[in-house]
């Protein structure tokens, strides 16, 4: 996205990919954007797909008790939305705009290592060096995007005490499965019950995602389909049992950890953290590809207004700018998990406070309307 955004205002950029497109088009991952990120796809040229198969959401339940509670988006965020759009399908978008203007992509990139970026006055200019098709390569820049997720190589690159590290690890995981089913409802619901949480999601009209809570090592093998499937019917059931579950055969499954974790300052030098490098968020909220589409784009802004004038503020104030942002949408994403999982030290007063925030939440036009703008997402400066 960043390559794509710095090619409409004229400047040039290198993507150094580690995996090959094949796997990073078929990757099922995040599937919620925001309003402002599907705008942002849309004004940039790359949202046409989006348009046509996307599923526009103006709300989400919250089951609880048996009983569903639909949070209104239109009504409570001023007409917007969440787009169900699959980030696989966005980064196969950006891929083709980028080969369309000719963009510069090396991809199943090996040996990637980042060089000469630490003094951001120094004339010395940065470099990339990696393999690619067995040939050593060196990319030389003015500065560097580590847009390289949590496990890249450009956080680690910078030097020990330079960042300061915010985290936090939850005691439990989500398995998730990717299911050919229609789904059973037309909005996200977000369930509560006793034996944890559960999350109906979707990412077509003909597939379903779906998750439940577990253990964050938990073994999948000790989970075969038929098991998943009972204990999703069991926690997203309705007391009048009218709802049904639709089933279908499960494609692909897996268990994902949950953390939340910040990096402070997101810029060291001429090289800047941007997106999982810098920051991940429990996926409640659906917050992560959201966030990382935000960094960006004040990045694209501050190198167009130093590639323009020599303005060097911008720069600067990246990583203020961007934390801003980012630390709201950390507290959104903790609060949605502490709302919704059962944790391990629950207690019975533990529990009714929950279920009393989840009444307040859907009886309270105050607390919904809150809920409702942190979803559909916080401006993206």
């Amino acid at each position: 996205m960043l390559s794509h955004l710095l090619h409409l205002q004229g400047i040039d950029s290198v993507v150094v990919e580690s995996r090959s497109r094949k796997y990073t088009e078929e990757r099922v991952r995040a599937g919620v954007l925001e309003q402002g990120t599907a705008d942002l796809l849309t004004e940039t040229g790359v949202g046409a797909r989006m348009k046509r198969e996307g599923m526009v959401h103006y709300g989400v339940e919250l089951r609880f008790g048996g009983c569903g509670h639909r949070i209104d988006f239109k009504d409570l965020a001023n007409g917007r939305a969440i787009f169900v759009y699959p980030q696989n399908k966005v980064v196969a978008d950006l891929f083709d705009a980028r080969l369309a203007a000719n963009g510069r992509i090396f991809v199943e990139a090996a040996d990637v290592s980042v060089h000469d970026f630490g003094d951001a006055s120094a004339q010395t200019r940065p470099k990339i060096r990696f393999r690619a098709n067995g040939q050593p390569q060196e990319v030389e820049c003015d500065f560097i995007a580590g847009c390289d997720g949590f496990h890249g190589v450009c956080r680690p690159s910078i030097p020990a005490g330079a960042l300061t590290v915010f985290e936090r690890i939850y005691p439990f995981g989500w398995l998730g499965i990717l299911a050919e089913a229609p789904p059973s409802a037309e909005e996200l619901i977000y369930a509560y019950h006793e034996r944890g949480f559960a999350l109906l999601s979707m990412r077509s009209p003909e597939i379903s995602r779906l998750y439940i809570q577990c253990a964050p090592d938990e073994d999948i093998s000790q989970w075969p389909d038929d098991r998943i499937w009972r204990e999703l019917h069991i926690r997203l059931a309705t007391a009048d049992g009218k709802w049904k579950l639709t089933e279908g055969p499960i494609l692909q499954k897996g268990v994902t950890g949950m953390r939340s974790f910040v990096v402070e300052p997101m810029q060291y030098g001429k090289l800047f953290l941007a997106g999982d490098a810098a920051h991940i968020v429990p996926p409640t909220g659906a917050k992560g590809l959201n966030l990382a589409a935000s960094d960006v784009l004040v990045l694209s802004r501050a190198l167009k207004e130093f590639y323009a004038s020599g303005r060097k503020d911008l720069i600067e104030s990246y990583s203020k700018t961007c934390l801003r942002r980012i630390w709201k949408a950390q507290r959104f994403s903790w609060w949605m998990t502490s709302m919704l999982h059962r944790f391990d030290t629950d207690n019975g007063f533990d529990q009714r406070r929950q279920l009393a925030e989840l009444d307040y939440v859907t009886s309270s036009r105050a607390a919904a309307q809150s809920l409702a703008e942190n979803y559909v997402g916080l401006p993206m400066e």
